[in-house]
């Protein structure tokens, strides 16, 4: 399995280029899950600050499109995870499809947006798993892996893998002159730990790298251990973090004897009315 870290922009047929170099060199390592950054089919949003009248943002792609038809024909016997943004009912999202060369397998919108991102999408409503050629996986789109909610939900609909695409930039404030030093940096990766270990499942972590309009990408692809462990990472540059794991064996160990979602305690997650705002 392999995450990667790349540049995408507005150009489809660029972008398109990119994700066609990168299957090809996933699939000579032998790579049968491939998770691509989020909006990496048109590029992500010039800013965060809602001034949307700068960019008419990235192209909106139907579901059921060309563009991703050309994604389906480029993975074939793999399974390839690619943000898009999606176009349904006049309404956009940020999304994330899952394809092989069979079709689509499964889809996801964000349903987490940060800062003045709602300005540009609508917001999914929902988390789920789904089967693949390469096991159980669950989606989610950046900040939705700053909430455990998100992972959790789908490791309770029996996804063994998570896969989180994302858009992640450096800190806006107190910038680190060092990328690596980035507290948001920093953040990302303690959430994609965190969030492996809580659930004890694999998890991919692909992110867009280098700078678009006032966003410069902390990179970090990385693919976790279901003892949040890091097996293997591209550090703030692009690049493709590649691992092999028997995720059946890898579940099964961690899981052995404490397991996390065997031992929850449901009744017990409760507080007070007026609690949570005292």
């Amino acid at each position: 399995m392999a995450a990667v870290a790349d540049e995408f922009g507005r150009d489809l047929d660029v972008d398109f280029r990119t994700v066609e170099r990168l299957i090809v060199a996933a699939r000579a390592q032998g790579v049968q899950l491939l998770a691509l950054p989020e909006a990496c089919l048109g590029g992500y949003l010039l800013s965060l600050d809602g001034a949307t009248e700068l960019d008419a943002g990235p192209p909106a792609l139907a579901l059921d499109g060309p563009e991703i038809r050309r994604l389906i024909s480029l993975a074939g016997e793999m399974t390839v995870v690619a943000g898009y943004c999606e176009a349904a009912d006049d309404t956009r999202y940020n999304s994330v499809v899952c394809v092989s060369g069979d079709g689509v397998l499964g889809n996801h919108r964000k349903v987490h947006q940060p800062l003045n991102e709602n300005a540009s999408y609508a917001s999914g409503d929902r988390f789920h798993a789904f089967d693949t050629p390469v096991g159980r996986i669950g989606m989610m789109i950046c900040y939705d892996k700053a909430f455990p909610e998100s992972a959790r939900a789908v490791a309770l609909d029996g996804a063994h893998i998570g896969v989180c695409v994302s858009a992640w930039p450096g800190s806006r404030t107190n910038q680190a002159a060092d990328l690596a030093e980035d507290r948001w940096k920093r953040r990302f990766d303690l959430f994609d730990r965190a969030r492996a270990l809580e659930n004890q499942m694999v998890w991919l972590s692909a992110n867009q790298a280098g700078s678009f309009g006032s966003l410069r990408f902390v990179g970090s692809a990385k693919v976790v251990d279901p003892g949040g462990d890091i097996l293997a990472e591209t550090g703030v540059l692009a690049g493709m973090a590649i691992a092999e794991l028997d995720v059946a064996d890898a579940l099964e160990t961690a899981r052995r004897s404490m397991g996390h979602l065997r031992d929850r305690r449901p009744d017990a997650y409760t507080y007070a009315v007026g609690a949570a705002s005292a």
